[in-house]
């Protein structure tokens, strides 16, 4: 299967994301490569017509007031992608190096960004051939895009700088050579399409967001069967109670909840709380047998996760839009027969979306780990024993120690929220004297869903242990499957062992969010 890139199409995220993992090959559709060669067609006109052009006949940053003569556009251009390529750090996993490649090919296949057709058809070569370039995570200001990690690609397609092929990592050229692509040769504003841009952030932020998508979607499931180990009641899910307030995302999360609970044998109907009430009922005031509500991280998991749910749509749409846009400087529109300096790199829009997917991976840490402290705590679990401990307590410590790791993981998401798109420092002789940090936020992003995986692959560990402990047999048919497929690699703890490798498969399970139902019918 091929994913062919055309002018009348939006590439979708999940189709950016499928084509990075499954290392499918790209081609450009012959309107695509029409426009591509009549954006650059108008900049040749223009550069024979001798108008002074950012990037094309002047430096670039901090030398934008110095002219540059288009005789020596060749070493400006490679100038340009060796200075900016000041990245440190670890180099960036494979698929997620391939999604931000892909990401600056969509945008360069909008055909308003003038690089010359071959260079961008040799881009497209790298990815086919499953060239890697190595690309350092720590240094990109998000603001005339991602220069930095953007550049680290330009450079191996340019033979330089370092790539992984066939496992191993080895000099560009060498890279190139060993797949048959021949090196660009890069020509006035060829460097600067390639690295002037967000397409770094947006790939990144994309799988950031993909997976964190898969979480919440799994963790409704959780939530559900959480219910259950506590006891709690389902009432407050009716969507008929929901219908007074309209919050797309709440009234999703309830239904959920409600129809997935509703055969369960373990959540509660309220009204036998009552009647049971009713009849301790006196003419005292007294402490009850049980109490009317639930605490809020049960009672309150729509209002708590619609809005996730909700934020994480509008995340979507805000990185589909980037990722299908002309994200550079200067922009050439062929049908205007005009060039426009523009900002069109700054990446604020993504900045904002990820500072906003960290709060929303942090809600979810937030109350995975409040349902963590209800399941070990006896004074707040319903009947549960303390800890979880059925056997030996005392002697054993149970599921105690679980909760270390959570309260320390929650608490350190917790820092990980302050927004980097608010933290902008000037730059470049105050030349970019505002910026995003979008690549920062959307990094951050996804050290954020690693933690929160961990602190909900947890609360799934003692949701499963108080359904044994209550009579797993008497869970939902919604929360069932998923209870078996934990089981699949966490059995019901009755000695106390090391539970990391358990939580670090359920975390890694949780994220890569294969449909339950068909992960039980495999085993």
């Amino acid at each position: 299967m091929t994913l062919v890139i055309d002018l009348d199409m939006n590439v979708t995220l999940d189709q950016l994301e499928d084509a990075a993992r499954q290392r499918t090959p790209v081609e450009l559709s012959a309107p695509v490569r029409s426009r591509v060669r009549a954006s650059r067609d108008v900049l040749e006109k223009f550069v024979q017509d001798e108008r002074v052009i950012y990037g094309v006949n002047t430096s670039m940053g901090g030398f934008v007031d110095h002219l540059v003569p288009v005789s020596q556009a060749r070493q400006l251009q490679e100038n340009l992608i060796n200075a900016v390529a000041t990245n440190v750090g670890a180099y960036l996993d494979d698929t997620t190096a391939r999604t931000i490649m892909l990401s600056r090919i969509v945008s360069l296949a909008r055909g308003n960004s003038a690089i010359t057709p071959a260079n961008l058809d040799k881009l497209v070569a790298v990815l086919n051939a499953g060239i890697v370039p190595c690309i350092p995570e720590k240094g990109s200001l998000g603001t005339s895009g991602d220069l930095g990690p953007l550049a680290a690609i330009a450079l191996v397609c340019a033979g330089q700088w370092k790539a992984r092929y066939n496992g191993q990592i080895m000099p560009g050229r060498q890279a190139l050579s060993e797949a048959g692509v021949e090196p660009m040769e890069l020509s006035y504003k060829d460097g600067l399409a390639l690295i002037n841009g967000t397409s770094g952030m947006v790939g990144l932020g994309t799988m950031a967001l993909q997976a964190a998508r898969r979480l919440v979607d799994r963790y409704l499931q959780v939530s559900a069967l959480s219910v259950e180990g506590l006891a709690g009641m389902t009432k407050p899910f009716d969507p008929r109670v929901h219908g007074v307030k309209p919050h797309r995302g709440q009234r999703q999360v309830a239904s959920r909840l409600w129809e997935g609970l509703a055969d369960s044998h373990l959540a509660v109907n309220e009204l036998d709380t009552e009647q049971t009430l009713a009849g301790e009922m006196g003419t005292v005031a007294k402490a009850g047998s049980l109490a009317i509500e639930d605490a809020y991280s049960i009672r309150c998991t729509p209002q708590i996760l619609g809005p996730v749910v909700d934020v994480l749509d509008r995340i979507g749409a805000t990185l589909q839009d980037e990722l299908n846009s002309s994200n550079d400087n200067p922009i050439v529109l062929p049908e205007e027969a005009e060039l426009f300096h523009n900002g069109h790199f700054h990446g604020q829009y993504v900045a904002m979306a990820m500072d906003h997917l960290n709060m929303a991976l942090a809600t979810v840490t937030n109350l995975a780990n409040r349902r963590v402290d209800r399941f070990l705590d006896k004074s707040n679990s319903n009947g549960l024993p303390a800890f979880l401990c059925r056997e030996d307590p005392g002697l054993r410590l149970g599921l105690m120690g679980g909760q270390f790791m959570t309260a320390s993981i929650t608490a350190e998401t917790r820092t990980l929220t302050i927004p980097m798109s608010v933290q902008s420092l000037t730059s470049t002789a105050d030349f970019q004297d505002i910026v995003s940090f979008g690549f920062v936020a959307a990094r951050r992003a996804r050290e954020v869903l690693t933690n929160a995986a961990y602190v909900v692959a947890f609360e799934l560990l003692c949701a499963c242990q108080a359904a044994d402990i209550r009579g797993a047999d008497k869970l939902s048919s919604f929360t069932r499957p998923l209870y078996e497929r934990t089981r699949t690699i966490v059995p019901f703890l009755d000695r106390d062992e090391t539970i990391t490798d358990y939580v670090e498969k359920l975390a890694a399970d949780l994220i890569a969010g294969e449909p339950v139902d068909a992960a039980v019918a495999a085993h």
